[in-house]
């Protein structure tokens, strides 16, 4: 798919993912000897979602609803507070580390920062490949011809293999971090706002990329951004989230075109327009009532 307007095709498969009534809350705390709690940080509120197999779910909302931790509960790098959460009809909350580390392999990250999520002191052969060596998959001459491979499917050069992160772009690291969500062929990959860190035409680019990459290897995504515009283009269904909160879902575009919160008409109104006049015209609409 080269435009960026096209969006993933579900393949009609069942739930992959099942998220319900799942929690997130950090305690604040107060006192010089003795630490108590004095209030909390309601961060993830009781969110229900499910992910089809093969589809975009979109996760929208502004700088501090609650997205991001949502998905780090949801891959148990933050352990939830209570909640449910099932892969493929297996319970995963509350599992261990020896008991997730075979869930790892199925579901990966893309992380927001392509300067922060890549380690400098490590060459791109060794940020792609180590996860391979840790689950014992490759290793040797095996290894290095998968991450070259990995890297020309993100639309990088097998002789990137021994740069450092350093010598690259912001677009050309965030491919990086594309290949190695990509490393043990994941079925379900979270992208914490992947483009919002790059320029414009940069961000077209990793967008059509994720789309090519989920046609080809049958990806299911769940897609964060604050940007709703971006997310409807690349999302089959919308989930809004407001202070910790899903004030609303539905398909992409009946997210879009009739909005029933609030919240959901406020975003859908930050989205720029190159006619002043017509911007105008649509916040007012939007914001109408």
């Amino acid at each position: 798919m080269s435009d960026l307007g096209a969006s993933a095709t579900t393949n009609g498969g069942g739930p992959l993912l099942e998220v319900a009534d799942l929690v997130k809350h950090f305690p604040i705390k107060s006192g010089l000897l003795f630490d108590r709690e004095v209030d909390q940080v309601r961060a993830v509120d009781g969110i229900s979602f499910s992910v089809n197999k093969g589809e975009t779910m979109g996760l929208v909302g502004e700088s501090g609803s609650g997205k991001s931790t949502a998905c780090r509960a949801v891959l148990q790098l933050l352990k939830p507070t209570s909640g449910s959460v099932k892969f493929e009809g297996q319970e995963i909350a509350g599992l261990g580390r020896r008991e997730l580390r075979p869930l790892r392999r199925e579901m990966q990250m893309i992380f927001q920062d392509p300067y922060a999520s890549l380690n400098p002191r490590k060459r791109v052969g060794q940020i792609v490949g180590d996860q391979l060596k840790i689950q014992k998959i490759a290793s040797g001459k095996e290894l290095r011809t998968r991450v070259e491979a990995l890297l020309e499917r993100v639309g990088l050069s097998p002789e990137h293999y021994n740069r450092f992160p350093h010598e690259f772009s912001g677009g050309q690291r965030q491919r990086i971090g594309i290949a190695r969500a990509l490393a043990l062929e994941p079925k379900l990959v979270f992208c914490d706002e992947p483009v919002s860190a790059l320029d414009v035409s940069i961000q077209a680019q990793i967008v059509n990329l994720l789309d090519d990459l989920q046609d080809e290897l049958g990806l299911t995504y769940v897609f964060v951004a604050h940007d709703i515009g971006v997310v409807r283009h690349i999302s089959d269904r919308i989930a809004v989230m407001n202070h910790g909160k899903i004030v609303e879902t539905g398909d992409a575009d009946q997210v879009c075109e009739h909005p029933r919160d609030a919240y959901t008409k406020k975003l859908l109104a930050a989205v720029p327009i190159p006619d002043p006049r017509e911007s105008r015209a649509r916040r007012e609409r939007t914001t109408a009532g």
